[in-house]
């Protein structure tokens, strides 16, 4: 018999699963359960992105593209990010089009971090960015955000956490789980921290178009003296409801976007060639798409955050991405122990907060993408749920 734990690779071995799937292993073995768990928009991808795919099928445009993608969508994300977020990068040389945003972490992570480097990662925060930093040999360094600070990253948090080994920031906002967001001042504080340096940024903007109340997203490679230090990743799945096309992108500087091209052009080849072809329509046509749905997605965060208030869970207002990340402390249960039990007394399914880092201990991350009458119902047995509690102390 084969020693399986003298061949595998160790560092694999010791990295735990993604504490969001591992709970939704319990989900996928009962019936009729509601979950706010997944963070998937409920929107079907727009008609016309659908058509553009379906069209390029039909004439045939099934081979791969270059390693880079399409020159034709990467003038594409060009014009994009110019018209958004006065960002111009070089269609040819600052642009990669990846699988997922999630590749283009990978490939932005691996190409840059070497064994023994730092990379100071925000938490609260998605769940990959310790794990792939672990997997290139790097050493993630936590920096704990709290909801009094809005669960944004403060210059101070970050100025005491970078060392001599510090070679990346990861910036993940607006942020899943919380979300959080960065304005402008916050992230010129940061900028101040990181000038004289040589840290690079990570700057994961995938929820970029979903932000509320007034406050559109600024991404800190438009900030002075950022632009060369950092790669954004971006991508298609949150806004415009393409998740299970798998298609991202990258945008930095030319000789970090050369090296991921090459680390892509091994692991990857090429993007899915359909999903290129929708994402010209999206970028082109799909501006009311976009706007169409943060709207209902907006009347959504109200609906929800007004729903846990009441019910005695205080919530932090989130201004961007899809979630909300009320604080269980009434309880005096942990993040896992309330979401288990109300899994199996009132079928909802929702996501412990230890599973985006430490300091989500105490809270629990609810999606709102979903239905207007899916969310109600989910809240009415959340209530149910807690009037049980206190009735039983």
């Amino acid at each position: 018999m084969l020693d399986y734990q003298k061949l595998l690779n160790p560092t694999i071995l010791n990295i735990k699963p993604s504490g969001i799937r591992k709970f939704f292993g319990i989900v996928e073995e009962m019936d009729d359960v509601i979950t706010l768990g997944v963070g998937e928009p409920d929107f079907q991808t727009p008609w016309h992105i659908r058509q553009a795919g379906i069209r390029s099928l039909e004439e045939g445009k099934t081979r791969y593209t270059s390693n880079w993608g399409l020159e034709e969508l990467r003038r594409e994300i060009s014009n994009y990010m110019s018209r958004r977020f006065q960002l111009s990068y070089n269609h040819r040389s600052e642009i990669l089009v990846t699988v997922g945003g999630s590749e283009a972490i990978d490939g932005a992570i691996r190409t840059l971090v070497s064994p023994g480097d730092e990379v100071l990662i925000p938490i609260p925060s998605f769940v990959c960015y310790g794990p792939i930093t672990q997997m290139a040999g790097g050493v993630p360094v936590y920096i704990e955000t709290k909801a009094e600070d809005g669960f944004r990253l403060t210059a101070k948090a970050l100025k005491e956490k970078i060392t001599s080994k510090t070679k990346m920031l990861i910036l993940p906002f607006p942020n899943n789980p919380t979300g959080a967001i960065m304005e402008r001042e916050h992230l010129e504080e940061i900028a101040q921290v990181l000038k004289d340096t040589n840290i690079i940024i990570l700057s994961d903007e995938i929820y970029c178009e979903l932000t509320y109340g007034g406050k559109s997203h600024v991404s800190i490679a438009s900030i002075d003296g950022m632009y060369e230090r950092t790669v954004v990743v971006g991508g298609f799945s949150k806004a415009y409801s393409m998740t299970g096309w798998r298609l991202g992108f990258a945008c930095g500087p030319a000789p970090v976007i050369h090296e991921m091209t090459k680390l892509h052009q091994y692991a990857i080849m090429c993007a899915p060639t359909t999903a290129q072809y929708a994402a010209i329509e999206a970028l082109r046509n799909g501006d009311d798409d976009v706007k169409r749905m943060v709207d209902e997605y907006d009347m959504r965060r109200r609906l929800v955050i007004d729903g846990f208030n009441k019910m005695g869970l205080k919530c932090f207002e989130p201004k961007g991405a899809f979630y909300v990340f009320p604080s269980i402390g009434i309880t005096g249960m942990s993040s896992e122990e309330f979401c288990e039990k109300l899994l199996y007394s009132k079928k909802v399914a929702l996501v412990p907060g230890n599973a985006f880092g430490y300091c989500g201990e105490g809270h629990i991350r609810a999606s709102y993408c979903y239905s207007v009458s899916h969310l109600k119902k989910a809240l009415e047995r959340i209530a149910e749920f807690l009037e049980e509690i206190k009735n039983q102390k």
